[in-house]
């Protein structure tokens, strides 16, 4: 079978991880035409526009996408690349495993977590309102007018939807998604004490929603506290699901139980369309060096894989990155021992000995 598949190879190191993303599913003899389209800094210098309409374009008609890492600056500059796509094509769910590999620098082998992290709404959906601003203090003054609790003056505004519609979608998603995958448990991960009105409600519908999986084990936690359990016993969590923010702190948190961000892969899944990028960021001061690992994005290419029904071909692609890591020879500075070990290789090199592995295991098969 054929496939039309958007490829974004974005800034800083993505294409140079989604090179070697690109060189190791063309080893598994997949037909894929690569339909290469711009976005962040690359799409700004040729098109004067961050994210160009014809980006948008193919991956609503391709429906899947490989994306490499984009820059967001912190404080300033232009919106996330990444949220903006998120939210301009319905990618509701951010899906991001957590799975031990033999060899990494874990301390917590088991580990086996998938984050299911509501991608559309919560402190992300960008609805700010600048300090000082003539509006923003309209705004303050309205809310200090009906409520009991009282907003300074001046002060910045982030607003924090939490709605019923988003929140089921989520939900839903992530107990189909245990369901499918022979999951034990989901966790619904809150702040409900706290903010009763919007946690509260997602937690609510959290648990409406779990009456309907009698088969699965279903709690909830508070995300503070989550972070405590997660660092002292990560092996009693299964699959867990949460509003945005706390999605995203999250699964950098279980990247780090499994040995680091270069190693996390994700997917952003819609009702029809699907991305799948690595967790990691750009990483610019590494552009060019052929030194970060692209075991992230090669991973987030098996989740692509497996989304668009290539299932024993992903299981090859994912033997043969567990394999190279594990023997620990063609591996980069993040995963040896220590980070100036002389022995690791640079992404090339590393993406050169899982292409081996594949053929191996294709050889095998």
């Amino acid at each position: 079978m054929s496939y039309k598949i958007s490829l974004i190879p974005g800034d800083g190191v993505g294409p140079e991880v989604t090179d070697a993303a690109r060189s190791s599913i063309d080893a598994l003899g997949i037909d894929i035409v690569w339909d290469v389209v711009l976005a962040g800094e690359p799409a700004l210098k040729k098109y004067n526009s961050l994210l160009p309409v014809d980006t948008l374009n193919s991956i609503k008609k391709n429906k899947v996408a490989l994306k490499g890492p984009i820059t967001t600056p912190i404080g300033s500059g232009f919106r996330s690349i990444n949220v903006a796509l998120r939210q301009e094509l319905d990618l509701f769910a951010c899906v991001r495993p957590a799975r031990y590999i033999e060899g990494t620098n874990s301390k917590h082998p088991g580990t086996d977590i998938i984050i299911v992290r509501e991608n559309s709404e919560d402190l992300y959906a960008g609805v700010e309102f600048k300090e000082a601003d003539e509006k923003t203090n309209g705004l303050i003054n309205y809310i200090n007018g009906i409520s009991e609790k009282k907003v300074r003056l001046p002060s910045a505004i982030s607003i924090k939807p939490i709605s019923r519609f988003a929140s089921e979608r989520i939900i839903r998603f992530a107990f189909e998604l245990a369901k499918r995958e022979n999951r034990r448990k989901v966790s619904c991960i809150h702040k409900a004490n706290i903010m009763k009105y919007t946690d509260g409600l997602f937690l609510q519908i959290f648990k409406e929603i779990a009456k309907g999986y009698p088969q699965i084990e279903a709690n909830d936690v508070i995300v503070d506290n989550l972070c405590m359990q997660l660092v002292l016993r990560p092996n009693e969590f299964d699959v867990l699901v949460l509003p945005n923010l706390y999605g995203d702190i999250i699964s950098d948190l279980c990247a780090g139980l499994i040995g680091g961000l270069g190693i996390a892969p994700g997917a952003n899944i819609g009702e029809t369309t699907a991305l799948f990028e690595p967790v990691h960021g750009a990483a610019p001061k590494y552009t060019g060096k052929n030194k970060v690992n692209p075991t992230a994005t090669i991973l987030s290419a098996s989740l692509m894989l497996k989304h668009i029904g290539e299932h024993k071909k992903a299981d090859i692609l994912e033997k043969a990155v567990a394999s190279v890591i594990k023997k620990g020879k063609n591996v980069t500075y993040d995963l040896k021992p220590t980070r100036n070990d002389p022995g690791a290789v640079g992404t090339k090199e590393m993406a050169a000995a899982i292409v081996k592995e594949i053929k191996k295991e294709l050889k095998n098969a």
